[in-house]
């Protein structure tokens, strides 16, 4: 069972309007198996990877007419404190915090420049049973035009430290900007946030990118437009594997990853 320290992410569901082809589309892209329904919650059901728990997805609830994405909760010793926290330093607490029986405490907000987010302060639930493998959990990056807002905010709520990408000679690097956030010492690297330029749509809003790790890359890619998914980046080698941003026919976004395919040398930060 994995320790998840404060800011670290520890869990991500989606709401889908039809279950069912959700369930379908990720059990053949992600090789996930799923588990009863809890009617009790809102029917929702966890999603498994070798038997581990690694996700979850959800019905809307009734009259809420939300797309589907996926929501990335970050852990947190006391989810009341958390909130207080968002509020305080210009973000916005959507829902909560609202104890979901037995499991833990979560809330859903969003930061300054848009980007929404969940928090889990875990009881039961402590979060995922698999990360940073195929079939699971493996980043997850904030995209904004608006970095100093989401710099400034993370740094205040969670116990990060923060450092910023050195794009040295590389040419094609020479415009990102791009931040890594760690905790714990030594830090642990546990989220990104990237500068959306002018490839990204105008009407694009702030999100969170969550990357599920998969044994192959171009496979999954394939399957995802098999079902009616949409490649939107990629596939892309890098230091880190190769990847590939999508959307799932249900237009949930997320990105797939390869980590065992690895190209050039990692980037320097300070």
């Amino acid at each position: 069972m994995h320790e998840f320290p404060e800011g670290a992410p520890c869990w991500v569901d989606a709401m889908f309007s039809d279950v069912e082809g959700a369930k379908t589309f990720y059990g053949d892209v992600l090789g996930w198996t799923f588990g009863e329904s809890s009617s009790e919650y809102g029917n929702y059901t966890q999603a498994y990877s070798d038997g581990q728990a690694v996700a979850a997805v959800v019905p809307p609830m009734p009259g809420v007419d939300a797309p589907s994405q996926w929501c990335l909760y970050f852990a947190s010793p006391d989810a009341a404190a958390t909130a207080g926290k968002v509020t305080a330093n210009g973000g916005e607490v959507l829902m909560g915090p609202m104890q979901v029986g037995a499991f833990g405490t979560m809330l859903i907000a969003k930061e300054p420049s848009g980007a929404v987010f969940g928090v889990w302060q875990p009881g039961e639930h402590k979060g995922f049973e698999k990360m940073g493998e195929a079939g699971s959990y493996a980043w997850a990056e904030v995209f904004t035009r608006e970095p100093a807002k989401p710099d400034a905010f993370l740094t205040k709520v969670f116990p990060y430290a923060a450092e910023q990408m050195d794009p040295g000679d590389d040419p094609e690097m020479a415009d990102m900007d791009f931040k890594v956030f760690s905790v714990g010492a030594p830090g642990r690297p546990v989220l990104g946030r990237m500068k959306m330029d002018d490839d990204f749509p105008p009407e694009l809003p702030p999100y969170i990118q969550v990357y599920f790790g998969v044994p192959d890359c171009d496979e999954a890619v394939s399957k995802t437009q098999k079902h009616g998914g949409k490649l939107h980046f990629g596939p892309m080698d890098s230091p880190f594997g190769r990847f590939a941003a999508v959307t799932d026919p249900q237009g949930a976004a997320f990105a797939v990853i390869d980590m065992s395919t690895t190209v050039g040398e990692m980037p320097t930060f300070g």
